[in-house]
């Protein structure tokens, strides 16, 4: 079976700077990934660029087997048409750092927007399954709310709860608490916590460095661009090899 994520001479710069320094990574269907660093170490835009919403200057991404965002001929690789990629979107779920919800959108409608535009359910089934993942995250008393009348960690739920609501096999969470006031960060890890034992493969960025530990399979740690070191959650965290994660790990623990 083809790893559900492979990322091989991922490089990306804006202008001089060299944000993603040529990454090979690789994460196993069913695994939880948790990609960790300080700031400025390309984490989010590497995350980005497994559903293409960042262009890779060189490299490639598959999800479970296929080109992200390109295709191959004649040994080059050609972007993809906007159809098509966002088809390929529409396959692996993406919860962002400041929730993007719809403003004029109830909860339940954004959950249920992309199923209705793509026509997975009519309105009847989307509608009913819509509230089921609500009531999967706990905010199913939330349902008929607009965002602007939730707290940042009921609006993420919900966004979680709109990842889901297309089954995908992969979900991409970027910083999922980090624009969360402190007091609301658990209930969002919670939710994270029980996806995590789903099966689904999840690929987090985080600064959560604790519950990175708890959660993840396997660990990576970027700096610079660069992908430091990776393995087993206990042995980068607790057990870290290259100095620099030491360093690291020994300033947020």
């Amino acid at each position: 079976m083809p790893a559900a994520v492979q990322i091989r001479g991922a490089t990306k710069s804006y202008g001089a700077h060299r944000v993603l320094d040529g990454i090979d990574l690789d994460v196993r269907a069913g695994q939880v990934a948790a990609v960790i660093g300080p700031s400025g170490a390309g984490k989010s835009t590497l995350l980005r660029t497994v559903n293409h919403l960042d262009r890779l200057d060189l490299g490639y991404v598959r999800v479970f087997g296929e080109l992200i965002g390109v295709r191959e001929r004649n040994g080059r690789l050609h972007e993809l048409g906007g159809r098509a990629i966002r088809a390929q979107r529409a396959r692996i779920g993406f919860v962002f750092q400041n929730f993007n919800l719809f403003p004029h959108l109830t909860i339940l409608e954004n959950v249920i927007e992309a199923p209705l535009a793509l026509r997975r359910h009519p309105q009847d089934v989307a509608r009913r399954q819509g509230l089921a993942l609500l009531e999967r995250v706990g905010i199913a008393d939330k349902a008929d709310a607009y965002p602007r009348q939730l707290s940042g960690g009921q609006q993420q739920r919900a966004a979680i709860a709109r990842a889901l609501a297309l089954e995908p096999e992969l979900i991409l969470f970027d910083e999922p608490t980090s624009a969360l006031d402190p007091e609301l960060v658990g209930e969002v890890l919670a939710v994270i916590r029980e996806l995590a034992g789903t099966g689904t493969t999840l690929v987090i960025v985080t600064h959560e460095v604790a519950f990175a530990r708890e959660v993840a399979d396997v660990v990576f740690f970027m700096d610079s661009g660069r992908l430091i070191e990776h393995g087993p959650a206990a042995q980068v965290i607790d057990h870290p090899r290259h100095p620099r994660t030491r360093e690291f790990i020994g300033k947020v623990l």
